[in-house]
């Protein structure tokens, strides 16, 4: 019954979330003032913030506070200003607008969607296939947690939020491609090839939160400090300014799947990224070619260095029972699934 309820609830939470697009969509989007258009959104923007709290199961509220109350009010807020992927195509249907607004996709800008898709975007489906399958393999691993020793206790946890954000943004993302023809975001590139941290947190993990805190936290900040501190430093500015909204980006994301109150250990986490990342950027500029070390080297450089860092991002999932609520949740899908097909056990 429980279960139910909360199905209907989440029915109700998103049935908010389309209407409130869909006023965006005929009402917002035909405003050209800025500051009206603010006042309008605004209201949007703090539903989005709060409708997480509706919810209790902890997957359908990490989902939806990553898809609305972050990524969905990211791009409202680069909407008022006419920009960002819910402004880039003056001619966008409503359900197009609706599905960029609150999914990891975007406008396909070419002329052959399906080839481009396919090489940008998602993966073919044996690579989900065999990430799923070493999801599972993770899963079962972590039922003897309390046997494994805490650093690779850690690695695993990493190596499940790898897959399991992955193949999450995987599934939401397809529907899009198939009935909408739009091109999906590239969710990771391959982020244990990391050579830098630069590198991974650039170029490699959760390209679809780098794509859209570039343009809302990165790109203003540089340009306001530009003029102020110089390029160099208003660079290293807008890195810092980025990790650390990501890291209270993340507080929240805690807070909505636990109800804890923050103790600002991933927030700490992420400031100690982007100081480690500007660092890392001062001294290859400084140092050029000098300082290049081969691959190899490198990239077991920094998968060390966030898998020894790492500790302070899974420092309150290990403290609130978010793993055991995890997992109860995994099992009842589970039991769920043995009822519906029983001859697949």
């Amino acid at each position: 019954m429980e279960g139910m309820n909360e199905i209907q609830r989440l029915i109700k939470v998103w049935f908010t979330v389309f209407g409130s697009l869909i006023f965006c969509y005929f009402i917002v989007r035909n405003i050209s003032n800025r500051s009206i258009r603010l006042f309008f959104i605004f209201p949007i923007i703090s539903l989005f913030t709060i409708i997480p709290l509706y919810l209790s199961s902890f997957h359908f509220v990490m989902i939806t506070t990553f898809f609305i109350t972050w990524l969905a009010n990211f791009k409202l807020l680069l909407f008022v200003f006419n920009q960002g992927p819910l402004s880039s195509n003056p001619s966008i249907s409503l359900l197009q607008f609706i599905s960029i607004a609150c999914l990891p996709i975007k406008m396909q800008n070419n002329k052959n969607p399906s080839h481009q898709i396919t090489k940008k975007g998602l993966k073919s489906t044996w690579n989900y296939f065999i990430k799923f399958l070493l999801l599972v393999l993770v899963i079962k691993i972590g039922d003897y947690r309390e046997f494994l020793h805490l650093n690779l206790l850690l690695a695993l946890y990493s190596f499940h939020a790898y897959l399991a954000i992955e193949l999450v943004l995987a599934i939401f993302a397809a529907p899009a491609l198939a009935i909408f023809g739009i091109e999906t975001e590239p969710q990771f590139n391959d982020p244990y090839l990391s050579t830098s941290l630069q590198d991974f947190w650039g170029k490699r993990w959760n390209l679809m939160v780098t794509g859209i805190l570039r343009p809302t936290i990165y790109n203003p900040i540089r340009y306001t400090c530009t003029h102020m501190v110089g390029t160099q430093c208003a660079k290293l500015a807008g890195i810092m300014a980025t990790f650390v909204v990501s890291g209270l980006m993340h507080e929240l994301i805690y807070f909505y799947g636990t109800r804890v109150p923050p103790t600002w250990e991933v927030t700490l986490y992420f400031v100690l990224q982007g100081v480690y990342t500007s660092v890392e950027i001062v001294v290859k500029e400084v140092g050029g070619d000098r300082l290049r070390l081969h691959p190899v080297i490198s990239r077991f450089m920094t998968i060390a260095f966030l898998l020894a860092t790492n500790g302070l991002f899974f420092t309150q999932v290990l403290r609130d029972g978010m793993v055991s609520k995890v997992n109860e949740e995994y099992t009842v899908v589970v039991e769920f699934v043995k009822g519906a097909v029983p001859w697949l056990f």
